[in-house]
């Protein structure tokens, strides 16, 4: 397992693509996902992202897809999105490669996605916004310092760009942190 002295961390580019498709439904999807504690195989069928989905957020000007890798080898162990907006920065897309979760790469990460939102754009604030039945990934947010709002919105039910649901109540809840 990588701990975060190991990580190197760059912006993705459409070469990226492939290997990210799969490291973001490794950690969310699939019986592989349920290696880690990331998984939302309980909650959701379906794929989480795909190539065009991707490609499409690669292309947006204030967004970047920032990628980390193993030091030395390459490999890469997680990524996360940043987008930059009015009030700061939006945080998403995070995925970190279920074999590497609870040892610290989740946190780089973040640290990560922070200094670049804080020092890059001049964000004030992160956010993010998680699907309110995952009560342990709130709880490691918060424990991160990010402050729930109650803020709910409704899961897109019937769009199957974000999944095939297995049950009727999901919903997202906005997340923030000062910076």
């Amino acid at each position: 397992m990588s701990t975060a002295a190991d990580l190197v961390f760059r912006t993705a580019t459409e070469r990226d693509i492939a290997a990210l498709v799969e490291l973001v439904e490794s950690a969310y999807r699939g019986e592989a996902s349920r290696a880690g504690w990331t998984t939302e195989a309980d909650l959701l069928d379906g794929r989480r992202t795909d190539e065009e989905a991707i490609a499409e957020t690669l292309a947006r000007p204030d967004t970047r897809v920032l990628l980390a890798e193993r030091d030395g080898d390459g490999e890469l162990l997680a990524c996360c999105t940043v987008e930059r907006r009015p009030a700061g920065a939006y945080f998403g897309m995070f995925s970190v490669r279920p074999a590497q979760q609870g040892g610290g790469v989740g946190r780089a990460v973040l640290a990560e996605a922070e200094r670049f939102a804080r020092e890059e754009w001049g964000a004030g604030e992160l956010e993010m916004t998680v699907i309110v039945q995952r009560a342990d990934l709130i709880a490691w947010y918060e424990r991160r310092g990010f402050i729930r709002t109650g803020e709910l919105s409704p899961f897109p039910y019937g769009d199957q760009r974000f999944g095939v649901p297995k049950r009727p109540d999901l919903a997202f809840e906005r997340l923030v942190k000062a910076l």
